[in-house]
C-alpha cells in the first residue's frame, strides 16, 4: 500500500513539473518570436505598416463574413502564409488552436441547443435537441475566432515586437497603450523565469515529500513572496528600460520604408477581401 502511494504520489510530482515546463516552454516561445520574425519570408519582408493594414483588412473581412465557406477560405489563407513565410506548418497549427479558439468552442456549445436557439432539430442527444440555427452560429463563432487568432498569430511571429509598437504608433495607436503592451512584454518573459526558479528551489529543499498541510503552507508563503518580489521586479523593469533610453515611444534601429512589393501586396489582399465579403 505504502508503495502504491509512493508511485501515485511520485507521478502526480512528476505530471505537476511536466505540466509547469511544458506551460512555461510555452509561453517563452509564444512571447518571443524574434527567430522567426528574422527568417526569409513572406510576411517579414513586408513593411510592418502594410502587414499590420493588411492584417487588420483580413480581420474586417472575417467580422463580415456571411458565409461558412468564405469563414474557410479566409482560415485556409492563414496556414498558406504560415508555410510562405517559412514557419512550420505543426508550430503555427499548435499556437492557434490551443487556449482561445478551444475556449470560444466551451462557450458556443451552449448555442448549439433548443433551449437557446430555437429552430429546425437537426440532431438530439437525449433530452437535449441540436438545432439547424445554433449549429450553424456555433460554427461561425469558433470560425472566426479562429481565424482571427490565426491572424493573430502570424502578424506577431512574423514581426519583431519593437518594429510592431512602432507601426502601432504609426496607426495613431495611444501612446500609454503601446508603453503598456512594451512593458508587459519585457516583463512577462522576467516574470516566467521567476516562477520556474521559484518552482525549482521548491523541489531542491524539500527533500523528502512533504505532508499535505506543510506543502500548503510551502505553497501560501512563495505565493506571498513572489507576489511581492513580482511587484518588485515590475519597477526594476521599468527602470531599466528608462535607462536605456526608453520615453514611452518604440525605438527601432531600421526605418520603415514601403517598397512596390507592399503596395502590390496591400492591393492584393484589399481586393480578396472585397471579393470575399461580397460573396453569398
Amino acid at each position: 500500500m505504502c508503495d502504491k502511494r509512493r508511485r501515485g504520489s511520485g507521478l502526480a510530482g512528476d505530471f505537476v513539473a511536466r505540466s509547469i515546463r511544458g506551460a512555461l516552454t510555452f509561453l517563452k516561445e509564444a512571447v518571443f518570436a524574434e527567430e522567426t520574425a528574422s527568417l526569409p519570408g513572406l510576411l517579414q519582408a513586408l513593411d510592418p505598416r502594410v502587414k499590420l493594414a493588411s492584417v487588420l483588412f483580413l480581420l474586417l473581412a472575417t467580422m463580415f463574413a456571411r458565409t461558412l465557406p468564405v469563414l474557410g477560405m479566409l482560415y485556409l489563407v492563414c496556414p498558406l502564409l504560415a508555410v510562405l513565410s517559412r514557419l512550420r506548418l505543426g508550430f503555427f497549427l499548435v499556437r492557434t488552436w490551443v487556449f482561445i479558439p478551444l475556449f470560444s468552442l466551451a462557450i458556443a456549445i451552449p448555442a448549439l441547443f433548443s433551449f437557446v436557439s430555437p429552430g429546425k432539430i437537426a440532431a438530439s442527444v437525449g433530452i437535449f435537441h441540436i438545432t439547424q440555427p445554433g449549429l450553424r452560429a456555433a460554427i461561425f463563432f469558433v470560425g472566426r475566432v479562429t481565424v482571427s487568432v490565426s491572424l493573430a498569430v502570424l502578424l506577431s511571429l512574423t514581426t519583431r515586437h519593437a518594429a510592431l509598437l512602432k507601426a502601432l504608433r504609426a496607426f495613431g495607436v495611444p501612446q500609454i497603450f503601446v508603453m503598456i503592451l512594451g512593458i508587459c512584454h519585457r516583463y512577462i518573459y522576467l516574470f516566467v523565469e521567476l516562477v520556474e526558479h521559484t518552482y525549482l528551489a521548491i523541489r531542491s529543499r524539500s527533500g523528502a515529500r512533504l505532508h499535505h498541510w506543510q506543502g500548503r503552507r510551502v505553497v501560501a508563503w512563495n505565493i506571498g513572496q513572489l507576489w511581492a518580489r513580482s511587484c518588485a521586479l515590475n519597477e526594476q523593469v521599468y527602470g531599466a528600460m528608462l535607462a536605456r533610453g526608453f520615453r514611452g515611444e518604440p525605438m527601432t534601429l531600421d526605418r520603415f520604408r514601403t517598397q512596390p512589393r507592399d503596395w502590390v501586396w496591400l492591393a492584393c489582399v484589399t481586393f480578396v477581401c472585397l471579393a470575399l465579403t461580397t460573396l453569398r
